[in-house]
């Protein structure tokens, strides 16, 4: 195929296509994929090889499932700057219709190989051969793919298929509808003015030169504009006296920038934050942890002297090179004029002449701002505000060199000292903050150090993450020394005291090394390129000290993703999320938990910090399910599996080698649940005292997953009635049965609870039975309970003699299912709904339908990577478990009337 079929299809006078184009990577090939509404809708798969890209249709679009085929229809190649062509193709054009650039990056062969010119032959090769094994590097799709030539669909016909990897997933990647270029829809991109939009339209940008208060050019940040409507707002503010040791509101880091008109955006600034409390000539200029700037930045503290002003602000302090844009470098190690000139970006106000402004708006209070500033000195200026595409002025940010962007929510009010999901920041570089925990000298140096010791804080323990030995003048190194020498030990801060001499596979042969410990107090930030499976900064440099921030503080920053917070999924109140176990769950996607690269990883759940490691462990070896497949599945299920953990005391039944693996019970968690954890003090029926741990939130349901509980085991009561249990449960608990004869065990149980009245929920074991539930709300004791389904289950037993048992020694029952009543007592448990099993194929207890109980259904039929769908889908079908009891007394009455 050549570029003559393409042109030959087209009409350039009509059409904005691109004719041609040349690659400009020597050393990366590119792909792309489009999704294009055309006569129907599909996705366009380009490949780049031989000077064009190599396509195929892809009606349904690709799958991250490896069981998931994709058709894939080879069509004419595309010319190279097709992969950045977005926007309408005119009616009655060929092709006629809106495309987005769903995914693009570069690809590559699995085998390895060296140079871009081999790595197309090799390609062309496989290609030639109708067997294309490729890797991915997309923003969307990731990992091994392979293109198969297939027969029976015509000499064009092929397959798309996911080789199964750490990126395979059995969610639906096409749900992320929106152009990786312009953030758009297909929707969108159809209602655009412009026929065409590119990766290089014309967009609004940051200017090179630093606006000034004077001059807020296309800051459009001001609602309120008229002088009657400010002197409003200020006359309704509440009064208040001016606030002392405030801390300024933090924003959270996601991990990619949005567009939402909601929203508006400003630069991130790489300096000092800092808030000024400006009072008839006395100034307070603090850091965020309250520390003085007054002496340090004194140019700053002068000036705010000389103004008649009584307000508190909140900005950044920086250093502008002179292309306006804010050096750290030069801010750490600025002492006088001489060093740059010093900048405060003043971005909101707090209070005002005596009012309280942080309940107003972010657009009102900076409408307030922009009017009371003075702009009479350029060290002091205000911060501009764009309302414009988050995802466009992230791109200029990242063409300039910023630091990131941050997004603002312009209904926010200010939450002093919090972290909040209405600021967010956006990060284009990867930078952290760090404890400097020691110092290393190298035999046979002269320099005051060789490199840094790096750590971060989970709760109160310091883990290593690196060392640094780059971005140090000598006479930095000088005066970092008269910081380290006062604290100078003998004692390692870090936990597990970590090897400098450790060599890597980029120095084998690394130089001895002596430690110097430090105690842990003095904090500097570091740029990085990753983080490895081991939770280690990979080649970090030294951006500068941070005397605005306690070591304390300091702990491994990740980035949320963006959607969730949007939709407030993250870092909610357990208090607030399960305050009613009845109500459903948001109708919402959760993303998975874990990325799919690091070993280690930290993330902050309901407030608290939770380390995940050994991520590649496989819990399920034979059917290559990890350990990062369990929390991820525990993640996305927990608004479903949570009210059924609420308040209850947990069995934790543990499997830290995996399935396979040895396994122990685990009921007293006394010295070893953290902190944070819910206990409960319960003496058993032998007179032994234990604390049990008590299901509460996500951050319990995935501390029991990081201790290996794959299945989780609640009381069938909670701790504020735990004698009187929620539910009764019939097990059905099979020998040597087919899953027929228990799913006819189950109706048969259903056929009398009918007659009976009685509602009745059903769910399979994920083992090899059936369990199903009946509502008690608490209202009888377990004797009762069992009593009750003592009851039921003689009734079964009458029906179905010829393969149920009522006997409780396996060896008695003479390999019949076992009607288990037992069940029902103090501290028994069962897994849960929507409980993983620690069975082959990690198949999970699922919660049915009645008319779903019929010869044919399978436990395998509901399993890790089917079951959150399946939710979605169906709903909670066990929540009247949860609702209104049966009548106990009437029910054993009706019984005892019928069945004799």
């Amino acid at each position: 195929m050549s570029l003559e079929k393409y042109v030959a299809k087209r009409d350039f006078s009509k059409t904005a296509e691109p004719k041609s184009g040349k690659s400009k990577d020597k050393d990366k090939l590119r792909f792309v994929i489009q999704k294009h509404d055309a006569s129907r809708l599909h996705y366009d798969f380009r490949l780049e090889m031989e000077g064009v890209m190599k396509s195929w249709a892809v009606p349904k679009g690709p799958s991250t499932d490896p069981k998931t085929k994709r058709l894939a229809m080879m069509v004419e190649d595309h010319p190279l700057d097709y992969r950045t062509f977005e926007g309408i193709i005119p009616k009655g054009e060929y092709g006629g219709g809106t495309v987005i650039v769903w995914d693009e990056g570069t690809y590559e062969p699995i085998e390895p190989v060296k140079g871009k010119k081999a790595m197309e032959r090799h390609l062309l090769e496989q290609l030639n051969s109708g067997s294309l094994k490729i890797k991915l590097h997309g923003e969307k799709l990731k990992g091994e793919y392979a293109l198969v030539k297939t027969h029976g669909m015509g000499e064009n016909g092929w397959l798309l298929i996911k080789h199964k990897d750490d990126f395979a997933s059995a969610s639906d990647i096409t749900k992320l509808d929106k152009s990786v270029l312009s953030g758009k829809t297909i929707d969108a991109m159809a209602k655009t003015s412009e026929k065409v939009w590119k990766s290089g339209h014309e967009e609004q940008i940051v200017s090179k030169k630093p606006v000034t208060a004077k001059t807020p050019k296309n800051a459009e940040q001001t609602i309120v504009t008229t002088p009657k409507a400010l002197n409003k707002l200020l006359k309704e503010a509440p009064k208040a006296k001016m606030p002392t040791g405030i801390k300024p509101m933090l924003a959270t880091l996601v991990d990619e920038p949005f567009d939402n008109t909601d929203w508006q955006y400003e630069v991130k600034w790489d300096g000092y934050r800092a808030l000024a409390f400006v009072n008839k000539g006395e100034v307070n200029l603090l850091s965020r942890n309250n520390k003085s700037f007054n002496d340090k930045f004194y140019p700053i503290h002068e000036l705010l002297r000389t103004w008649k002003l009584d307000a508190v602000l909140d900005g950044e302090i920086l250093v502008l090179n002179e292309k306006g844009i804010s050096n750290f470098g030069q801010l750490q190690n600025w002492r006088s004029e001489a060093d740059g000139e010093l900048v405060f970006y003043v971005f909101d106000i707090l209070w005002y002449a005596g009012k309280n402004l942080q309940e107003l708006t972010l657009a009102e209070r900076q409408s307030i701002l922009a009017d009371v500033l003075p702009v009479n000195d350029d060290r002091v200026r205000l911060g501009q505000v764009f309302k414009a595409s988050g995802i466009d002025f992230y791109k200029a940010a990242e063409r300039l060199g910023l630091e990131g962007i941050i997004a603002k929510k312009s209904e926010s009010t200010y939450a002093a000292g919090s972290r909040s999901k209405e600021w967010l920041k956006i990060k284009v570089h990867k930078r952290q903050e760090v404890v400097i925990a020691g110092f290393t000298r190298n035999e046979g140096t002269s320099k005051q150090f060789s490199s840094l010791l790096l750590g971060v804080y989970e709760a109160d323990t310091l883990y290593y993450v690196g060392k640094v030995g780059t971005g140090f003048s000598d006479q930095l190194q000088k005066d970092m020394m008269d910081q380290f020498e006062p604290l100078i030990t003998n004692k390692s801060p870090f936990e597990v005291i970590p090897d400098v001499n450790k060599p890597s596979r980029f120095r084998p042969d690394p130089p001895k090394a002596k430690a110097i410990w430090l105690k842990p107090e003095l904090v500097c930030e570091v740029a990085f390129t990753e983080v490895t499976d081991d939770g280690v900064f990979r080649h970090p440099s030294f951006q500068g000290m941070r005397v605005d921030k306690k070591a304390k503080d300091v702990v491994r920053e990740t980035a949320a993703p963006v959607q969730e917070v949007l939709e407030g999924a993250i870092e909610e109140k357990a208090e607030d999320k399960h305050a009613d176990a009845l109500k459903p769950p948001k109708n919402k996607e959760r993303k998975t938990l874990l990325n799919p690269k690091d070993e280690t990883q930290v993330r902050k759940i309901c407030g608290h910090d939770l380390k995940f490691t050994n991520l590649k462990k496989l819990y399920w070896p034979d059917d290559k399910i990890s350990k990062r497949d369990m929390f991820n599945f525990y993640y996305q299920i927990a608004d479903y599996i949570l009210p059924y953990l609420k308040d209850r005391p947990m069995s934790l039944n543990r499997f830290p080698g995996g399935i396979h693996g040895h396994s122990f019970y685990q009921k007293d968690v006394t010295d070893k649940a953290p902190d944070w954890a819910k206990t409960f003090p319960y003496t058993t029926s032998d007179g032994e005292a234990k604390n049990y741990l008590v299901g509460d939130d996500e951050a319990t349901l995935l501390w029991m997953a990081s201790l290996g509980c794959i299945e989780m085991n609640p009381w069938f009561s909670r701790i504020q009635s735990p004698d009187n249990p929620d539910y009764c449960v019939i097990d059905l608990d099979p020998d040597k049965n087919t899953f027929d004869q228990v799913i006819e065990a189950a109706n048969e149980v259903k056929k009398v609870l009918d007659e009976l009245d009685v509602p009745a929920y059903c769910k399979t074991s994920g083992s090899t039975g059936m369990h199903i539930y009946i509502p008690l709300a608490g209202k009888y004791t377990y004797d009762q309970s069992q009593m009750f389904a003592r009851i039921l289950v003689d009734i079964v037993h009458k029906q179905i003699p010829e393969f149920t048992s009522l006997e409780r020694m396996i060896a008695n029952r003479k390999g019949k299912m076992y009607l288990d009543f037992l069940q029902n007592r103090p501290g028994a448990t069962i897994a849960g709904p929507y409980s993983l099993r620690p069975k082959p194929g990690a198949t999970v207890s699922m919660p049915l339908h009645w008319d779903e109980v019929k010869p044919g259904l399978k436990m395998t039929d509901f399993h890790i990577f089917n079951a959150v769908e399946r939710v979605k889908s169906e709903g909670d079908l066990f929540k009247g478990v949860l609702g209104k009891g049966i009548d106990l007394e009437k029910t054993i009455a009706a019984a005892k009337r019928i069945f004799g």
